[in-house]
């Protein structure tokens, strides 16, 4: 599948298509009153989560799982796997490569806009797929890409594993000009998970995040470190993410 970032006819139009791996679907058990995407890391595809997230005790959740494009990533001296954007050397500068976060966010809209209307949205990621997870988030909350086009879905929960929030430092200015995107920001629910042993995504770099989506007027973010975890998940901390989104979704 092919995608596009989204353009303004005011815009300048993009002359890269990106390429999508496949999009794996795990179907609810039960009735069907959410859909999750589920981001996964650097290097992964859809699948490994679409296997961890079938075992979970939410029956109610429809969970999609696309796979990242394969390009040469800045931080890995240029070698090629599956991201969801180039990344140079994780800081708080902001993000080097807001095209390749626009054509994620639309992409991951585009597998959601046939989810039926009554059915609730939301997006989580690991890593680098938390990441993307949260610039979404931050798209939907201003109502637009970082281009300039409208953002077109409507999330009610949020969740990053081991992972940080691209370019954040204008978000409360940006945020603060906007009654709409005031609103939303006060309405959504994040929750953020991270391991104090992390040697890949310090813990640092999510707590920071945190703080930052706080300040900015993001009242329901909810912050949980584990000791000892490192850029893996745990069992603990899958439970805690079923108890998070039953209480938000129905699981």
């Amino acid at each position: 599948m092919s995608s596009s970032p989204p353009t303004n006819s005011g815009s300048r139009p993009t002359r890269r298509t990106v390429e999508f791996g496949r999009t794996y679907v795990v179907r609810p058990k039960g009735n069907h009153q959410a859909t999750v995407v589920w981001l996964h890391g650097l290097g992964d595809n859809g699948s490994s989560w679409s296997q961890l997230l079938d075992n979970l005790p939410l029956p109610n959740i429809k969970w999609i799982c696309p796979t990242a494009p394969t390009r040469p990533v800045t931080v890995l001296g240029g070698f090629s796997c599956t991201a969801w954007f180039d990344e140079g050397e994780l800081s708080e500068d902001g993000p080097k490569d807001v095209e390749g976060l626009d054509t994620s966010a639309s992409h991951i809209a585009n597998l959601l806009s046939t989810e039926p209307s009554d059915v609730k949205l939301g997006i989580g990621g690991f890593s680098m797929g938390a990441a993307c997870a949260l610039y979404s988030a931050t798209c939907f909350v201003q109502g637009r890409y970082g281009n300039g086009s409208s953002f077109p879905v409507n999330f009610r929960a949020i969740v990053g594993l081991s992972g940080w929030l691209p370019g954040g430092q204008n978000l409360r200015n940006i945020i603060e000009g906007s009654h709409d995107a005031i609103r939303r920001a006060a309405s959504l629910p994040i929750l953020l998970c991270h391991g104090l042993g992390d040697e890949v995504v310090p813990y640092s770099f999510g707590e920071r995040s945190s703080q930052i989506l706080s300040s900015a007027g993001f009242r329901h973010v909810t912050f949980k470190s584990y000791q000892g975890l490192g850029h893996y998940t745990v069992p603990k901390e899958m439970e805690d993410v079923c108890q998070w989104l039953n209480a938000r979704l129905g699981g």
